[in-house]
């Protein structure tokens, strides 16, 4: 099979350098940069993340991310957020009372934690549906998450009609239920980071490169 091309988003904020790594060993042909061409022609495109998502939504906009992402997505082509890089992609992130506006691919809010701990930081289980692409494999596999904020709630699985298929979506706790990962067409998603996630992590970004095929 072809190894298919994929750029990692470089915008200045990300785990981007064990991202590029960890998809070169699962079998990708990879590439680090902020060129817009590159990032929209690629097979698939890696948005990682870090820190706030404020300052996540400042970088992404600064070299036109925001547009790379739109684009490949109206067009049917891959994307793959990473922690932060997956928060963005909801409507709205809300940091210490301040409201920051996403890139929208999904309605709703990324808030704090409600946990006596936070960070939650460590090895935790996921709750996958049973027809995931991303999961495939990896039943009670544990997966590295760094985070104190999450989408608590996902509203397109709330009211799915006959011609809105409701993405995929794989859930984890730590105080409360939130979402660890979201299958949606071509865009996808780990709250957790599958490059520091050992054999399950590797597994799961193969998943993810095999479906570019």
């Amino acid at each position: 099979m072809p190894t298919p091309r994929v750029v990692v988003l470089d915008y200045g904020f990300g785990n981007v350098r064990s991202a590029v790594r960890a998809l070169a060993r699962a079998g990708a042909d990879v590439e680090l940069t902020a060129d817009k061409a590159a990032a929209t022609e690629a097979e698939g495109l890696v948005v990682p993340g870090v820190g706030a998502f404020a300052a996540v939504m400042a970088g992404l906009r600064a070299v036109g991310g925001d547009q790379v992402v739109d684009r490949r997505l109206a067009g049917g082509r891959p994307v793959l957020g990473i922690c932060v890089g997956m928060q963005v992609m909801f409507g709205e992130g809300v940091e210490h009372g301040k409201h920051t506006e996403g890139l929208g691919e999904w309605p709703g809010v990324v808030d704090r934690l409600d946990a006596d701990v936070v960070p939650h930081m460590g090895w935790a289980t996921v709750d996958a549906p049973e027809d995931s692409v991303l999961f495939d494999g990896l039943h009670d596999e544990r997966f590295y998450f760094v985070h104190s904020y999450a989408a608590r709630a996902f509203p397109l699985t709330d009211s799915p009609t006959e011609r809105l298929t409701p993405p995929l979506v794989t859930w984890s706790e730590h105080g409360d239920r939130f979402v660890a990962a979201v299958e949606n067409g071509p865009l996808s998603a780990t709250q957790f980071h599958p490059e520091k996630s050992g054999d399950a992590g590797a597994h799961l970004l193969r998943n993810w490169l095999d479906s570019l095929r």
